[in-house]
């Protein structure tokens, strides 16, 4: 007869199971939630050393999922096997969200899009400029990254927004982009990209509803600011 093996963390992940069971991730601490991955690739050993040690190197939840596999397999504890694990996590939160953009009244209901890209692309250390494009009824067509860039700054490039734009049979567009500093100010390059694009779609009938910038301190919202009306009725006065 096989013997099996209980190792000194199985109560407590038990417990965690039926905690999760009961309320979801609800009052969930981060370690806690990698905890729980990290068991379904290592059902005989204690993770939860293992977890706050990811945590310690990458310092948030989204920043673990984002990690590629060698800096994972870095940590004591975690293999190839718990890697595949958490990058497929991330894929299908990933094709999720990915649906849910499609359902969302992006314009009119601004926060369930704030949480959106809180969600996408809010957490990146890295600069990511998104195109969130519309059809005549402001349903959502497409959601797309377009441009990466370093720690401070994206190269976002008009010609190539256009041919996505028009790709996707655009009639209007949202863009944002995060800002790894967690500073939601916009910058002058984030002013001037603002007014390029604005009049480049403009002049090929394509609208732009707003331009936001998301970081850690919130966001920032060009319409709400009055820039788009006022790029709007400069477009008006040179057409």
């Amino acid at each position: 007869m096989t013997r099996e093996t209980t190792h000194k963390g199985a109560g407590h992940r038990q417990r965690l199971r039926e905690r999760f069971l009961r309320a979801g991730l609800s009052g969930f601490q981060d370690y806690e939630v990698l905890e729980l991955l990290l068991a379904l690739n290592t059902p005989r050993k204690d993770t939860k050393q293992a977890a706050k040690d990811l945590l310690k190197e990458f310092k948030t939840l989204p920043r673990v999922l984002e990690a590629d596999t060698q800096a994972l397999c870095q940590i004591k504890g975690v293999g190839p096997a718990n890697s595949f694990g958490i990058h497929l996590i991330k894929a299908v939160a990933d094709r999720y969200l990915e649906t849910r953009i499609h359902k969302m009244d992006v314009v009119s209901n601004p926060e369930s899009l704030i949480a959106y890209l809180n969600q996408t692309i809010g957490y990146k250390n890295k600069e990511h400029f998104l195109g969130i494009f519309l059809d005549a009824k402001n349903r959502v067509l497409a959601s797309e990254v377009l441009f990466t860039g370093t720690l401070s700054a994206s190269a976002v490039y008009p010609r190539e927004v256009i041919a996505r734009s028009l790709a996707h049979n655009a009639a209007s567009v949202v863009f944002a982009h995060n800002h790894p500093s967690g500073d939601i100010t916009p910058s002058a390059q984030d002013i001037r990209i603002t007014r390029t694009l604005f009049f480049a779609l403009a002049f090929a009938g394509i609208q732009i509803h707003d331009h936001l910038v998301t970081g850690s301190q919130g966001y920032y919202s060009f319409a709400a600011q009055g820039v788009m009306a006022k790029l709007q009725k400069e477009f008006e006065q040179i057409k």
